[in-house]
């Protein structure tokens, strides 16, 4: 590991504990910084509801932390939208925003796009899909943001274990992780092609919080690729001393199937292929196989290859800055 990297675990790594909520809440007021909270969902209503009810309660209610909680449904055919409004969020449909450029599918779209419908000088980014949600997840990664100022962007780290049965051990900790993607595809590319962020421990994790002042700088993949795509550009952008990490705990949800993975791999393999040379693009495809009832049959599926501008170039976005 590189020394720059050693050093960096060592001042930029936290634990949620390490920052009490009341010293967080303290830098709030002393900043008047305000924070959003977007989830972005898809066919996310058996979990959704639960995690808007915990951060209007922790967050919220109880301790002015969050001012804003906006779930972006980007299509969902169940109840998503229902139960995230009930629970007391703001639901925001993808496709009614920035209506003149066509909504692709894909997360790193619905996070692009939720620039444009939040407020907060610094956005946090949960997925939609986890269980047993606690609001450490929120408040860790928050409290670095506010409380030291040349830090940008905070990932949360935690233990995701694979089985979350009844069975599972409680604390988590078993060799059998989740994360698959993360240690057979982006770990490797990390760590040979951007070692100053081999120190991420879920350098994939879909939780995360940035200042609204680097996000808007920053091209987003469309797909599965947003969150390594995000880690690389605001490392050439801010540097690694303006990246953090805090240690949440656990983190349960629902774990894709092998295929799902690989479609989700070639998208973060092209992503980094893209940030390594812009001219040259492999074949955006990936053929896996099903078995059939003539044997094993071949399915082809497109890689995301669209990446949204930075944000900062979007006229209507500049046009609400101005008002």
């Amino acid at each position: 590991m590189l020394e720059e990297v050693e050093r960096w675990l060592a001042t930029r790594s936290w634990s949620v504990t390490d920052r009490p909520l009341h010293q967080i809440l303290a830098a709030k007021q002393r900043t008047g910084q305000s924070v959003s909270v977007v989830l972005p969902a898809l066919n996310e209503e058996e979990t959704v509801g639960d995690i808007v009810t915990v951060i209007r309660h922790d967050l919220m209610r109880q301790a002015p932390l969050v001012d804003e909680i906006v779930v972006v449904d980007s299509g969902s055919t169940d109840r998503t939208s229902e139960v995230a409004a009930a629970a007391g969020a703001r639901v925001v449909h993808r496709d009614d925003i920035l209506p003149r450029i066509p909504a692709v599918p894909g997360k790193g779209e619905v996070l692009w796009r939720s620039l444009l419908v939040t407020g907060g000088d610094i956005v946090c980014f949960i997925d939609a899909d986890l269980r047993e949600f606690s609001s450490d997840f929120v408040s860790g990664i928050v409290g670095p943001l506010l409380t030291e100022p040349d830090v940008d962007l905070v990932k949360a780290m935690y233990d995701r274990p694979l089985g979350t049965g009844p069975d599972a051990p409680a604390t988590g900790r078993t060799a059998e992780q989740g994360g698959r993607v993360t240690e057979l595809m982006a770990r490797p590319l990390l760590n040979m092609h951007w070692p100053q962020l081999a120190g991420f421990v879920q350098p994939l994790g879909g939780e995360y919080a940035a200042r609204r002042s680097l996000l808007e700088q920053l091209p987003f993949p469309v797909g599965y690729g947003v969150e390594l795509g995000m880690l690389v550009d605001a490392l050439h952008l801010a540097g690694l001393n303006a990246l953090a990490q805090v240690d949440v705990g656990v983190r349960l949800h629902r774990h894709q199937d092998g295929r799902a993975l690989g479609r989700m791999a070639a998208a973060i393999y092209r992503t980094a292929q893209l940030r390594l040379a812009r001219g040259h693009l492999v074949r955006p495809a990936l053929t896996q196989f099903e078995r059939g009832e003539d044997g094993f049959e071949p399915r082809t599926y497109p890689v995301d290859t669209e990446e949204r501008p930075p944000m900062a170039e979007i006229a209507e976005y500049a046009a609400r800055r101005v008002a």
